[in-house]
């Protein structure tokens, strides 16, 4: 039996010894989906770092570049559909194994495949906010307005990258045309957490409460470079709650695992819920 697949059924024992589990996934959900994923598999950057919250704020010339890119890219992101992955982890959900999914990923994939228990600590990329008087509506409304302000770059294409974004270098996006917020005139943002900015409480609140209440961790696809997820796997291994990991490639979190399966991530989870399914037909 491949290593992999004995892993596997060695997940299935974790799930059925740890009923309530704290599922935290990263952007590995979601490439099966089309969606590219920032990091390798050491962990580092494949691409430049995302735009920081303070340079986006900061810059309109940093705005035009980014909405530039994002009006490319939101079609890819804004008809991806939900993967194995996705599907896999809702109906482990919906067999009771799921206290709460906390997803640093902001493409919504979770929700529409099903997940309900969710919290999405990165926001929305689906949502677009003012910074201004804090109004929200949604990204494919504004896509429209993109469009019809600059209808020579919706004829462009790129290659995709993470998050609804595309690569578009070497073009001069002066003449890009920013639609501010159409109630107060304030800068439009997507309601996502940006690097440099901070979770908002009430989320990082709600998802502690729900670790409190769990009997261990699950990490799918992520390799927890990002602290804003990995904090919550500190404070699992704190409190004594086991943790296990499906991923491709190294975490950040590799000393405080229980228990890591190296395999794409959607094949494992699927293959984990079949395995939990036939288990429980079994016994009845």
């Amino acid at each position: 039996m491949p290593g992999s697949i004995r892993d596997v059924h060695a997940l299935a024992d974790f799930v059925r010894r740890h009923p309530r589990l704290f599922v935290l996934t990263g952007a590995g959900c979601s490439t099966e989906s089309g969606i590219p994923d920032y990091r390798d598999a050491n962990g580092d950057w494949k691409r430049a770092a995302p735009v920081t919250y303070q340079a986006f704020m900061g810059s309109e010339a940093t705005r035009q570049r980014y909405w530039a890119r994002s009006l490319v890219g939101w079609r890819i992101i804004g008809e991806a559909r939900p993967g194995p992955a996705h599907h896999a982890l809702a109906r482990l959900e919906s067999a009771g194994h799921v206290k709460l999914l906390l997803t640093q990923n902001v493409d919504g994939l979770h929700s529409a495949a099903g997940s309900r228990a969710t919290i999405d600590l990165h926001g929305r990329i689906d949502t677009v906010c003012c910074t201004a008087c804090g109004r929200r509506s949604p990204r494919a409304k504004l896509q429209d307005e993109l469009v019809a302000r600059n209808p020579a770059w919706a004829q462009l294409w790129a290659s995709s990258a993470p998050d609804g974004d595309a690569d578009l270098e070497g073009r001069d996006f002066s003449s890009f045309v920013v639609p501010p917020c159409e109630v107060c005139g304030g800068v439009l943002k997507p309601d996502v957490v940006f690097f440099g900015e901070s979770v908002p409480p009430d989320r990082v609140a709600a998802a502690r409460a729900a670790l409190q209440d769990s009997d261990a961790v699950l990490v799918a696809g992520s390799s927890l470079m990002v602290y804003s997820g990995f904090r919550f796997v500190q404070s699992a291994a704190a409190a004594g709650l086991p943790v296990a990991a499906v991923n491709l490639g190294r975490t950040r979190a590799d000393d405080l695992l229980t228990l890591k399966v190296e395999a794409p991530v959607g094949a494992a989870l699927s293959e984990l819920v079949d395995l939990l399914a036939a288990a429980g037909q079994a016994s009845r």
